[in-house]
């Protein structure tokens, strides 16, 4: 397992643009307003064939009543414990602050290592001031600047040293599983990953818009290998107002790209609404694999099975043509049926890579096709001889050869698509229908 550096510091010192920085991405929202990092955003750091895990955190404020202060002074405490080496990032502009000497107390009390960082160093003259840092006592001050990229060479270089180098770089990410839990906001989204974690990794609050980054998690518990991203809430474009709610859901939009499965977050108290069908369609877009959560189910007084068949069949009518995906109805709060999501999850996951053999294919479909064929076109019989799923694509596909494939039309796929989907399990992935010239 990699090591872990944490990146510490008061509000607005540039934490986020050093995290991008060191791990060559732009994951982190940055921003001139401070508090704008809230939960813990992790991240990979690779330098000299030496690879270690990188987390970004909230401004640390103390002696605050301001909820998101309280809650992201607790997140990086969690980082700091949890950290093998600490980037104490201070602001070279501004010098030494009492909250710098807070912070600083704080960290000399702690076990860990720390590197002292005086950030927007962007000429010689400002070297000069870096002195002051001194009275913090915790080293010689690293002057660095991580817009430019100035002396972040030398920080790396001292992080390895600190580290050992006993961390070989590894990609064996890229075949991890991820699961984006997506929704509207206030639905339970960083809830319930707090709930399948059984820790408070990302913060929770009443107040919408409490997620800003997507947040990365490795989930390794009961048998399960997958990445958890935590995403902001998606809100209707005429809602979006600030510039760092904008940021926030472009970022949400791009962890659906980057996923595998979406696990969508309903608000039970509250149905299915129209924003909910406007990111169906953008994981749909995608092409991505679909797991619906009827969340707070609690909160429901009514939980007959008419009742629970009434909400799905209302669910799948909505969110027609595309009915074939499971529902779980779950709760955060109590952990109701959540370990039944991570379940379903992966069972998806595993439909989207299902191959099924030629011969197994042909045998299946061949004398359904016989029975059922396309209508003809024009006085001409359509034939099709021969079917077969792609290879290494990214959703299960399949390519149908047929003498006139032009004449094939949208209902007769989706004739095929149901029938091979009564026949293997396929259920919340969507499938790919071609016809080919034979």
């Amino acid at each position: 397992m990699s090591k872990l550096v944490a990146i510490v510091g008061r509000p607005n010192v540039g934490k986020s643009t050093l995290f991008n920085r060191l791990t060559g991405t732009r994951k982190a929202i940055v921003s001139d307003e401070a508090g704008t990092t809230r939960d813990r955003q992790y991240g990979k750091c690779e330098w000299g064939k030496q690879e270690f895990s990188i987390v970004d955190t909230g401004g640390w404020v103390v002696n605050s009543d301001d909820i998101f202060e309280g809650e992201i002074r607790k997140q990086v405490s969690l980082a700091t414990e949890e950290a093998d080496l600490i980037l104490f990032l201070v602001d070279i502009k501004n010098g030494v602050t009492d909250l710098d000497q807070e912070v600083a107390g704080i960290l000399r009390r702690h076990h860990t290592p720390v590197i002292l960082c005086a950030n927007k160093t962007d000429n010689n003259e400002d070297r000069y001031t870096a002195a002051e840092f001194y009275s913090l006592g915790l080293g010689d001050p690293f002057c660095i600047s991580a817009m430019s990229g100035s002396g972040t060479g030398d920080l790396l270089d001292e992080i390895i040293s600190k580290l050992g180098k006993d961390n070989e770089a590894t990609s064996d990410d890229d075949n991890i599983p991820r699961f984006a839990v997506v929704g509207r906001p206030n639905a339970g989204k960083s809830s319930i990953i707090n709930a399948f974690l059984d820790e408070d990794r990302n913060i929770v609050t009443d107040i919408a818009g409490t997620t800003r980054d997507s947040i990365l998690t490795r989930y390794t518990k009961f048998g399960f290998d997958f990445y958890l991203v935590d995403t902001a809430g998606i809100r209707r474009k005429n809602k979006v107002t600030e510039d760092l709610e904008f940021y926030s859901v472009m970022r949400a939009i791009r962890s659906i790209e980057n996923s595998d499965v979406c696990i969508l977050m309903l608000d039970a108290t509250r149905g299915i609404e129209s924003q909910d069908l406007n990111i169906v369609q953008i994981i749909q877009r995608n092409n991505k694999s679909l797991v619906v959560v009827v969340n707070k189910w609690d909160l429901i007084e009514n939980k007959t099975n008419e009742a629970i068949k009434h909400y799905e069949n209302t669910l799948r009518e909505r969110l027609a043509p595309f009915t074939d995906f499971p529902i779980v109805f779950a709760s955060a709060v109590t952990k109701q049926r959540i370990f039944k999501v991570l379940e379903t999850a992966k069972e998806v996951y595993l439909s989207r890579k299902r191959r099924i053999s030629t011969s197994k294919l042909n045998e299946e479909m061949l004398p359904l096709i016989e029975a059922y064929p396309p209508p003809s076109m024009k006085g001409k019989y359509i034939k099709i001889k021969y079917c077969a799923q792609i290879p290494d694509v990214q959703i299960p596909s399949f390519v149908f050869y047929a003498n006139l494939p032009q004449y094939v039309k949208e209902p007769y796929k989706r004739f095929l698509e149901n029938k091979i989907r009564e026949r293997w399990n396929f259920t919340g992935t969507p499938i790919n229908i071609f016809i080919r010239q034979k």
